[in-house]
């Protein structure tokens, strides 16, 4: 059997599979999110392990692990998760969606050798501005940083007494030359760090470590288990949705949105703003454009209106033509195309005749436009997408994904019933380090139907995203 954690940031859910990638058992914990101060967002990497030990342990009082050979991780990106001489957390992990190292950001951009080396961007969320930060605002933590981790990685030191990463969360530091694969010493010197803060690199499906004595008791679990590299959220979730042939695609409405596309070489092009990384395979690469808030919206409007997100979607009906009600989603800023930190969301457009039901169309509708720029910013680098896979929990919503296929004119294939997701890629990735197993188990999911563009609606989405556009530019503006 294999065991595939995935560190998300609002839970960690453990699958369980077998020989066969049936699932086993699977269980989740919850995550909370700090944010003490405008622009943060901050989790202590304590709970990442108690969260860990729960759903592990859930798993563990039904199912018998004795047979468990290995364990795969994957994270949301971009963490800094700082550790001192004996690994002590030195002050909470700053997370992907934090924006507060924006000036930082744009200082480390304006040296041409990030884009050149990275084949990105250097965007406030990524890792690097986050130590430039802190750095300059809290030097004394600085001085004593022993180690940087990514968030999953934290989770593998507690398994394996291993500092190590993989190749696919690496690329989102700011630090890896994604080329070659390997940390840039420029890059790292010019935040003030050195290889040797760093963790070790492994490809995803290579062994990264065994099951330490502390965890397995602290876990019910085999000591010396192989843990595997494993993958970023993303990344894993190409493995878990057997998007990893050059051209697949998935689109992901979670927390934040996410259009990847697999690439077979490396094809950066970082003034699009979409994002350029080493998939959790060897050999192979990925792009993506990334918007910050999808569920997050939706959720926040769930708050705003004291209802539940379900409650919002659920009596929507069949898909309308876009209203007067525009919502552009910058609730934390955006990425992809913009790069812009500082951008946030509105409604415009309301009228007397705005109600929740209409309201709600809207911020799905935004959520849509966005990732049609990302479509658009993909197409300025080559990259064609003919169909997307649609994963997360906003996935979930018909009315959703009728907008978004309409929005993109393509079509989008919705999975059948299971978890196709960074935790099966994890464990998929477990089954590659510890049995040996090849990249031909990264199978697509079985389709359970496809939800194709409503043609007679194409004209009215295409004007609503022109309005939409210009929306941004008036935001922008002020």
């Amino acid at each position: 059997m294999f065991l595939g954690l995935d560190l998300g940031t609002s839970g960690l859910k453990a699958l369980l599979i077998d020989a066969d990638q049936k699932t086993c058992a699977e269980a989740s914990a919850p995550l909370t999110v700090s944010r003490p101060h405008p622009n943060w967002s901050e989790q202590d990497p304590a709970d990442w392990i108690a969260a860990a030990r729960s759903a592990i342990g859930r798993i563990a009082a039904h199912t018998d692990l004795s047979q468990l050979v290995g364990i795969g991780l994957s994270g949301h990106m971009h963490g800094a998760t700082l550790l001192g001489a004996n690994d002590e957390v030195l002050r909470p992990c700053i997370l992907w969606n934090d924006t507060r190292a924006h000036a930082q950001a744009a200082r480390l951009d304006a040296d041409p050798a990030f884009r050149e080396i990275t084949g990105n961007i250097v965007f406030p969320g990524f890792t690097a501005p986050k130590l430039a930060w802190v750095a300059e605002n809290e030097p004394e933590i600085f001085a004593r940083i022993s180690r940087v981790l990514l968030p999953k990685d934290y989770l593998r030191l507690w398994l394996t007494g291993e500092h190590v990463t993989d190749m696919s969360d690496a690329a989102g530091t700011s630090w890896l030359d994604t080329r070659e694969r390997d940390w840039s010493g420029d890059l790292l010197e010019a935040t003030g760090l050195s290889r040797a803060q760093m963790p070790a690199l492994v490809e995803g499906s290579a062994p990264a470590g065994r099951l330490r004595v502390s965890a397995a008791e602290a876990c019910g679990l085999p000591a010396g288990i192989i843990v595997a590299g494993g993958g970023s959220d993303n990344a894993a979730s190409g493995v878990g949705a057997g998007t990893v042939a050059d051209g697949s695609a998935f689109l992901s409405l979670g927390t934040s949105g996410v259009l990847f596309a697999a690439n077979d070489g490396y094809r950066p092009d970082p003034q699009t703003a979409i994002h350029t990384f080493c998939h959790a395979l060897p050999g192979r690469w990925h792009q993506m454009g990334v918007i910050l808030a999808a569920t997050d919206a939706l959720e926040w409007l769930a708050r705003f209106t004291a209802s539940s997100a379900h409650e919002l979607t659920a009596a929507l009906g069949p898909l309308q033509a876009p209203g007067s009600a525009l919502f552009l989603p910058y609730l934390g800023g955006e990425r992809t195309p913009h790069n812009d930190a500082a951008i946030r969301g509105a409604f415009l457009g309301l009228e007397h005749a705005t109600d929740r039901a209409a309201g709600t169309r809207a911020l799905l509708e935004g959520v849509a436009f966005a990732f049609r720029d990302c479509r658009d910013a993909l197409a300025e680098t080559e990259t064609r997408i003919e169909r997307v896979i649609a994963l997360g929990g906003g996935s979930r919503s018909d009315y959703w994904l009728a907008a978004i296929a309409t929005a993109l004119d393509l079509p989008v294939d919705v999975p059948a019933s299971g978890d196709h997701g960074a935790a099966l890629g994890a464990a998929r990735l477990a089954m590659m380090a510890a049995a040996g197993a090849g990249p031909e188990i990264c199978t697509a999911p079985p389709i359970a139907r496809t939800v194709k563009p409503e043609t007679a609606l194409r004209q009215a989405f295409d004007d609503a995203h022109t309005r939409y556009a210009q929306a941004y530019a008036i935001l922008k503006e002020t």
